[in-house]
């Protein structure tokens, strides 16, 4: 791929939003730079890459330590007998309350089995019937058909992470792990060129560097770390999103953060990463209880524990209200030790090293937040609204999840769009056109950086990294699984005062926090917390795992609409809801995304 106004890459622009971090001390060039090392961005790596382009897969820790190696239910696809895509389909649909994209599921469900067929070929191994060699499959929330496939019991997302991992490395693919991005790089024309990052002292890499490239992938994985207890790892910090805003990109749906109803209750000051209780435990058979041990999902459902996972997540906290309760109870006690032991050692080692025993007592569960249905707005082959950058994974907003994910589908929406990616990318990627790399060049500590790349923006002043934790806590409070037009216009408030206090720093002493990891992370984590209340107020009713108390019935059609937002150069908000129901085509047409020559 050669760039599209044939000017050199070192013509490269920051945008203007930037993030205040030294000037890029080293460069190296891509013909694609991968950002993330989950399901999502390891497929994209392997396949470009097997197309003949450079690829260069950039990841905030190691290259095993994303979000997918915590994926412990499985992987969604129509596998089993009697099973179809378009059953597959209504089950998404019906998840998504009214705002899936059904173009986009439909290529969701139906590209799906093949896209498992072919993990399964570079080396993913599922738990499989002993006589016939089928692949197990199990049922969980919202699904009418036993059709997730699950490896070692509970750690599907761990085989998985092994199984591209070791292809990745097999095929030699370049890897800068510890490396957090900061910021993409355009050239004159606004289109993507590359990325600046921060390399955390690991490796022949040092310091703050850039990697150049004609297509930029962000698959960085969710945002769950906004607020104070979630199951996502310490990694997810929201960094794609807020790259993807200070880029000029449309993000949509931000409000619909799903709360996985069954994570284990360590107590009211837990914060940080919680252990998960998969859905698939429910899905064989276990029961939600109150203290008395009632079920008390019977008649909220059809499907009672087994219901779409907003709707579960509602009846724990309803529950929990009624009872006066900090948690209700997951009882599985009926499945015996060995089925434990067989079927979910993960979760039974988790339990355990807590002091709790699910084999002999009720295990305590609580929501807690878990994925962002909403991202990064794609079409349906991973282009953004910026040209050059795609955006695949929890990151982005393809218009599969609609207003509440159906479980599993996470990971093969990973795979399916991630493989949509590398065919765009890579369909007119003459053989041999990829050029010689540029050997990175680390700076010494007076050296002003490579010459022509940007030196070091300005941009709003980044907050002390103890903003993290203030954030976290307003957003667990005004913005959490229940909301309302007061604790969200609170919320906002106490935001913006966040920032004004930084800015009037600013002004006062000249300085600003110095910019390092920590400092970073909590500004992206301001930034996207800014757009999830932006768009949960303006959203004035209850929908899919969005949920107004003060709006508690959904409303169609007024409200079956998207809200895109994007950032405007002085810091502002722009939001607007779409006026069908349908995604609006992206404003960067087709021919402009493709102006290679």
């Amino acid at each position: 791929m050669t760039r599209p106004t044939g000017r050199p890459a070192a013509d490269a622009a920051a945008p203007a939003a930037a993030l205040r971090a030294p000037a890029p001390g080293w460069a190296t060039e891509a013909d694609v730079v991968v950002v993330g090392s989950g399901v999502a961005g390891l497929t994209v790596a392997l396949r470009c890459a097997a197309a003949g382009a450079r690829v260069t897969v950039v990841t905030k820790a190691r290259l095993d330590d994303g979000s997918t190696r915590w994926a412990q239910g499985g992987i969604a696809a129509a596998l089993g007998e009697g099973d179809t895509p378009g059953q597959h389909l209504d089950d998404t649909l019906v998840a998504g309350a009214g705002l899936c994209d059904e173009q986009a599921v439909r290529a969701l469900v139906t590209e799906g089995p093949d896209a498992v067929r072919r993990l399964i070929a570079t080396g993913a191994r599922f738990d499989a019937d002993d006589a016939t060699g089928e692949i197990l499959l199990t049922r969980e929330g919202g699904h009418h058909r036993r059709r997730i496939a699950h490896a070692g019991g509970d750690a599907t997302g761990a085989e998985i992470s092994r199984a591209l991992v070791e292809a990745v490395r097999a095929a030699g693919i370049d890897t800068v792990e510890n490396a957090l991005v900061l910021d993409l790089l355009k050239d004159g024309t606004g289109r993507t060129a590359g990325v600046t990052l921060h390399v955390m002292g690991e490796g022949q890499r040092d310091g703050v560097g850039a990697v150049l490239a004609d297509a930029v992938v962000l698959a960085t994985g969710g945002m769950g770390q906004i607020f104070s207890a979630t199951t996502n790892p310490a990694v997810s910090t929201g960094d794609g999103v807020a790259l993807a805003l200070r880029a000029g990109a449309e993000v949509s749906d931000l409000e619909f953060v799903q709360f996985h109803p069954t994570v284990l209750w360590l107590g009211p000051d837990a914060e940080g990463q919680q252990p998960l209780v998969s859905e698939a435990v429910r899905g064989e058979g276990a029961h939600l209880v109150d203290a008395d041990g009632v079920r008390f999902m019977r008649g909220q459902h059809e499907l009672a524990e087994l219901a779409p996972r907003d709707i579960v997540a509602k009846g724990i906290m309803r529950r929990m209200q009624e009872r006066g309760a900090e948690h209700m109870y997951l009882d599985a006690r009926h499945f015996g030790a060995r089925m434990w032991e067989r079927r979910f050692p993960t979760i039974l080692a988790a339990c355990r090293a807590h002091g709790i025993d699910p084999v002999t007592e009720p295990i305590p569960v609580a929501p807690a937040a878990h994925y962002a249905s909403g991202g990064v707005r794609t079409d349906l082959r991973g282009r953004t609204t910026v040209p050059g950058l795609y955006a695949c994974g929890e990151v982005a907003c393809t218009g599969v999840h609609g207003a509440n994910r159906l479980a599993s589908n996470s990971l093969l929406e990973g795979l399916v769009f991630a493989e949509r990616i590398a065919e765009d990318i890579t369909e007119d990627l003459a053989p041999g056109a990829a050029g010689s790399s540029v050997a990175a060049r680390p700076s010494g500590p007076s050296d002003p950086g490579v010459p022509g790349l940007p030196a070091a923006p300005g941009g709003a002043p980044l907050l002390a990294s103890e903003a993290r934790y203030e954030i976290q806590h307003i957003m667990t409070h005004g913005a959490g699984v229940l909301r309302s037009a007061e604790s969200l216009a609170r919320a906002a408030d106490r935001l913006e005062r966040v920032q004004d206090d930084a800015a009037a720093q600013l002004r006062r002493d000249g300085k600003t926090a110095e910019p390092g990891v920590e400092t970073w992370e909590a500004t992206n984590l301001h930034l996207v917390a800014r757009v999830l209340v932006a768009a949960a107020l303006r959203r004035e009713e209850t929908r899919g795992c969005h949920w107004r108390e003060d709006r508690p019935e959904r409303d169609d059609p007024a409200w079956r609409r998207h809200l895109l937002v994007t950032l405007r150069p002085d810091g502002a908000l722009d939001l607007r809801a779409t006026d069908s129901e349908a995604f609006p085509p992206l404003t960067t047409p087709r021919a402009e995304t493709e102006s290679r020559p």
